[in-house]
């Protein structure tokens, strides 16, 4: 039972691959509690919402989860793409807080 515990956290750690910070990010923050993350490419709603809630100790209201396509790029004279990646848009509950710089939430 304690091992299937510790996997199954060991997992929701993974899926959180690190916060959006950027000024669109920022803006919906301060307007709607939302937080925005850049999540693994397969992980889903629900897991996104335990990792939220295991790691910072709040309650998530809702998750929306979009793909962000890779950008063509330049490298010299030769062109190239980068990887396309996904987006989690986290919203809290009303009176929650998420502090990203301590780590922690209320």
């Amino acid at each position: 039972m304690v091992a299937e515990n510790n996997k199954k956290q060991q997992k929701l750690l993974k899926v959180l691959i690190s916060p959006v910070i950027s000024e669109k990010s920022t803006f919906v923050g301060e307007k709607n509690n939302q937080f925005v993350f850049r999540v693994a490419e397969r992980a889903h709603k629900a897991d996104i919402k335990e990792a939220i809630e295991l790691l910072f100790k709040v309650e998530v209201e809702k998750v929306s989860v979009l793909r962000v396509k890779g950008k063509e790029k330049k490298y010299g004279r030769f062109s190239g793409k980068r990887r396309n990646w996904r987006k989690a848009y986290v919203s809290l509950k009303p009176g929650q807080e998420l502090n990203m710089v301590a780590g922690e939430g209320k």
